[in-house]
């Protein structure tokens, strides 16, 4: 327990042993003994006795002064290291030197810590003795962590992925949770909200102000990103950049080429808007890509593949394009439409170009704006033209009846194109939200074959899921829920776990308004294996 004390000429338990071994007079010895390692104060001694008196034993004196001492002493490294003095690190060094014999003596270790914590640069020798025993780097402060972890990768890859692991299965709880509503949900929280999540706080404090750190854990999340195609890795990365802003940590910020561009988006996601003034803010970070600078494309791309991002750049496109058809004016005729999709494109393109690092911006296929939204937008105007028709009076109504098949180019694009399948996903969004039955009744069975199966995948599911709930009364109707459930979500559940899932979940919510024939049907279809 004292080891280390005889390197510093400083008796222990042992040389007590020996002395009394070989001692005549053993209460001589004890006399000795403590006067040569007790506190050497003349004027202490004459006092001790008073303490006898009150019963007082020697142990809890020397104890009450050995705490008082230590505290003091790391009060003192603290205010040496946060001082002016030149020569701080070197006083520093020098006590390091003097306790780190002691440092697996439990009542000096705090003292050795708190050095070590305060040293910039702590000497790679005591480095290396604090990595290979487990419990002094289990004790150790982050601020020694992070040297000894800035040149181990694999070491701080253990430390970090159980924390990336954790993050995944937040994501994709909060995607799944039993919760039902078109004003919680996945897309809810604010950003500076989420960036108080505890692994993004988490990760924030082991990184500090450390570069090299920094781009270990970008490296790690790229990786995990190419390794897995889940695109909640894209979201931590841009978390957790603004979490160092947050913090003001400029020597991060300052080097991470995409900190401005991702700042600005940042503000959209806030608003769920990309307004005319941030994005041609936005689009100045994306012209002034210099050449053989490309490569940073493959980080902006990430950030825009965040789904947050995406989120909020779809949502603008549908309020775009909403504006564009009250003003009669075409898709291609709207230099902020072109932006948004420009964006949108390059966030969908993240994995290939990470993957096959061509670093160069995907090219948006023209046709998605010249024959794609304007088959949507037809589909806007019929349904526009039937509730019209609807109001007029009798004799001038015509026999018209709501339109049940879709543009050949809508469906098409569909299947076959990435930026126009998450356009369609979300103007369905748009219709269930306006509870319009018709449209969604005419739009549910395009999505059973979309671009890569995008409409069964988790946040669409679970923004749909939550949009139904708008219209639970009509799940009364046989119509109604056929169309839903044998038209769209049974058409891939028993292939797709996740799709079974978001049926259960919206089952759960709104069973009391499914007819009751049509709920018993239901219930033996999606009854669980038994496995």
């Amino acid at each position: 327990m004292f080891s280390g004390l005889p390197e510093l000429g400083i008796s222990n338990g042992e040389d007590l042993k020996e002395t009394l071994t070989n001692c005549t007079e053993p209460l001589k010895a004890i006399d000795q003994f403590q006067m040569e390692n007790g506190i050497l104060l003349p004027t202490l001694q004459s006092a001790l006795p008073f303490l006898d008196l009150h019963g007082t034993p020697r142990l809890e004196f020397h104890q009450s002064v050995f705490d008082e001492l230590r505290e003091k002493l790391m009060e003192r490294v603290a205010t040496i290291a946060e001082g002016k003095d030149e020569d701080r690190y070197g006083k520093l060094e020098e006590l390091l030197e003097k306790s780190f014999p002691l440092v697996k003596m439990p009542s000096i270790q705090p003292v050795v810590m708190r050095v070590l914590k305060h040293l910039p640069k702590v000497p790679e020798k005591k480095l290396k003795m604090v990595m290979a025993d487990k419990e002094l780097y289990k004790v150790c402060a982050v601020e020694v962590k992070r040297q000894i972890w800035q040149d181990n990768q694999a070491l701080f890859g253990d430390e970090v992925s159980p924390l990336l692991k954790q993050y995944i299965v937040e994501k994709e709880a909060a995607l799944f949770s039993s919760d039902l509503s078109i004003l919680h949900n996945f897309f809810s929280l604010s950003p500076k909200a989420r960036r108080q999540g505890e692994v993004v706080l988490k990760l924030t404090q082991m990184i500090g102000k450390n570069v090299k750190l920094y781009d270990m854990v970008l490296q790690f999340l790229r990786t995990l990103f190419l390794r897995t195609r889940n695109v909640h890795y894209c979201t931590l990365r841009a978390e957790l950049l603004m979490s160092l802003h947050d913090l003001d940590i400029s020597e991060i910020c300052s080097v991470d080429p995409c900190h401005k561009f991702t700042w600005c988006l940042d503000a959209c996601i806030r608003e769920k808007f990309v307004d005319g003034k941030r994005a041609r803010e936005l689009q100045g970070f994306l012209d002034g890509v210099k050449k053989g600078q490309e490569q940073v494309l493959g980080d902006l791309s990430m950030i825009l593949c965040d789904p947050f991002a995406c989120n909020t750049l779809v949502l603008s496109i549908m309020r775009n394009l909403q504006e564009l058809l009250s003003q009669d004016t075409l898709p291609r005729e709207s230099p902020d439409l072109m932006l948004l999709l420009r964006m949108l494109s390059l966030g969908q393109g993240a994995w290939d170009m990470i993957d096959s690092q061509v670093f160069k911006e995907p090219r948006l296929d023209s046709e998605v704006v010249t024959r794609f939204l304007p088959a949507m937008m037809s589909v806007v105007v019929d349904d526009h033209t039937f509730n019209v028709e609807q109001k007029l009076p009798s004799e001038e109504k015509s026999s018209l009846s709501y339109p049940s098949s879709l543009p050949e180019a809508f469906s098409r694009f569909l299947q076959d194109n990435r930026v126009a399948c998450e356009m369609g996903l979300y103007y369905v969004l748009h219709i269930a939200k306006l509870r319009n039955k018709n449209a969604l009744q005419r739009l549910l069975p395009a999505l059973v074959d979309t671009y890569n199966d995008m409409a069964f995948g988790d946040i669409f599911l679970h923004l749909l899921t939550g949009h139904l709930t708008l219209l639970s009364d009509e799940f009364g109707s046989e119509d109604f829920c056929s169309v839903v459930f044998d038209g769209f979500l049974l058409t891939s559940f028993s292939s797709k776990e996740n799709v079974h899932r978001h049926a259960l979940r919206m089952m759960l919510h709104l069973h009391h308004k499914v007819l009751p024939s049509y709920m018993e049907t239901l219930m033996k279809t999606l009854e669980p294996p038994k496995q």
